[in-house]
Parts: structure tokens; sequence; C-alpha cells
């Protein structure tokens, strides 16, 4: 079975990321490190049964560069895609120095709008033979997912869920270690079973069922203020409790929020994620949360 589990929070921030350009509100100017965010994303890092080291990203943002070294990245084995808006895609050209790294393909799994985003965009990747130079591009495989089929990475099942970004269907991730046999594994290591869920404004009913028996639950939490597309505080909250997951951390946060302020103020379990924030288990079954580098 896999081991030494850890997931990195790569970015915590808004589509804008914190600080936003030409403000100077008291966050934006802030000097605590953990009020410093890049855009949403996170990677699932592991070693495999056969001793492998693996790591599976969570969207590829478009500071995924700087996320990559800060994390020290070196491989990228899988890209699960939770929806195609800019924010959550458009790092994906970064993933070739992966390539060379590796001398492998990496498969990129999306739902098929997303997956059409991709192509579009990214042309020059998923069509190079019409390149007027064969320049350094990504050599990706295109997996197409659906909300409810699983997909074994690795030693991790991901079952994808549908959840609701305003009107728009996108995907989170139920993410869980399986065994020898293929079905899953009784102990789960490290933050697993992990469900992640960035970009909500509402859980369909049917998604519910998929958010039981958590170690890990990363979910979306914008701001104070009503949001047509996402969680506010007191939503997230809310959700959060009703989950009931052994930890909450919540992303993709605007300015709007002071770390220090409210992660003070939430409710045991809870906490707001910082970039480069490391979520693992310990030896002594406590989850650890390495303090942020300032």
């Amino acid at each position: 079975m896999i081991r030494d589990v850890e997931l990195t929070i790569l970015g915590s921030g808004t589509s804008a990321g914190v600080p936003l350009i030409g403000c100077d509100c008291a966050v934006c100017t802030s000097i605590d490190p953990r009020n410093r965010r890049l855009r949403t994303s996170a990677a699932l890092r592991f070693v495999d049964a056969v001793g492998q080291a693996r790591v599976i990203l969570l969207d590829t943002s478009p500071d995924l560069r700087e996320q990559a070294l800060r994390a020290k990245l070196v491989r990228c084995d899988a890209v699960l895609y939770t929806h195609n808006h800019v924010d959550h895609t458009f790092g994906l050209d970064e993933v070739r120095r992966f390539n060379a790294l590796m001398r492998a393909p990496i498969p990129v799994h999306a739902d098929r709008s997303t997956m059409e985003h991709l192509q579009r965009v990214y042309r020059h990747i998923f069509e190079r033979d019409r390149n007027p130079n064969d320049s350094f591009v990504a050599t990706l495989i295109p997996v197409l997912i659906e909300a409810g089929t699983t997909i074994d990475l690795h030693g991790i099942r991901v079952l994808p869920i549908e959840l609701l970004h305003g009107n728009l269907p996108i995907l989170g991730f139920r993410i869980e270690a399986i065994d020898a046999n293929g079905g899953i594994a009784a102990e789960q290591p490290g933050p697993l079973p992990l469900a992640y869920c960035t970009d909500v404004s509402a859980i369909p009913a049917g998604t519910w069922s998929a958010l039981t028996g958590l170690q890990t639950l990363v979910l979306d939490m914008l701001r104070y203020r009503k949001h047509p597309t996402h969680l506010t505080v007191d939503d997230a909250v809310n959700i959060a409790a009703e989950v009931g997951a052994e930890q909450t951390l919540f992303v993709h946060m605007t300015h709007d929020i002071d770390h220090a302020d409210l992660d003070a103020r939430l409710p045991g379990g809870m906490r707001l994620a910082w970039d480069g924030m490391n979520v693992q288990k310990t030896n002594e079954g406590k989850v650890s949360h390495p303090a942020p580098h300032s």
C-alpha cells in the first residue's frame, strides 16, 4: 500500500491572488506570509507500493512554476482538473519541465468541457504536428473522466464528484488509498480519505454521500459577503460542520480575509489553509501543519 502521504497546498488564493494588483488594504500590505496567496491548487505526494515517489497535481494554476519551485516538486505523475477556468488551468504549459525530468508523458484527467478547453487553449501541445517549429512542449495523455466513475492512480482511488460553481457543474475529488486486493484500504494513511472541493457555491444532493468519513476536507471559502459562484465564510463553515471531517482546510480566499483574525475564530477542526501548507499524519496519529516561511 502507499505510504508517506502528504497534501501540499500550492496556492490558497482566489483568481486575482493576494495581494491584489494596486491594492493597499491591510491584508494586501500584511507582513504575515499566510496572507500572501497564489492561485488555488494542490499536490498530493506519496510513495507507491514499490517505493516510487509519486505526485498528483490538483489543477495547474497560472502560478505553477513558482509553486513547484517552492514545494521542490521534481515530477508529476498525473493532473486532475476540477474545471476549465483560467486560474485553474493556465499553468499547464509548465508541466513540460516534469516531462523532461521524468522522460515520460503525463496523463491529464478532465471532464469533457474542461478537456475541450485545454485542447483549444493549448493547441500547440495537443496538435504538436501543426506547429511551425518543433519546439519544447509538454507531452500529455488526455483522459476523460466524469462524476461517479472512479479512476485508480498508483495506489490511490479517485472518485470525481459533482459540485456546483454557480450554474456551472464542476468536479471535486474524493481520494483514498487502495489495498493489495484493489479495495479501499481499511487504514488510510496521512490526510486520507481526502475530499478536494474548490470553487463551490453548492453541493448537489447526490454528492453528500461521497463526503462521509473524511479525514481531510479542502473546501472553498471566498469572502464574508455573498457571491454567486463561491461559498461565503458562513456557508463554508456550515457545510464543513455538516460534513464533519476530522479536519477542514479552507482555500480560494480573497483579500477580505485576514488569516490571523479569522483562523483564530473558526470552530475546532477547521483551519484556513496557506500557501505551502503540508498536511501529513505524524507517528502519533496527529495531523501536522508545518509553519509557513516568511
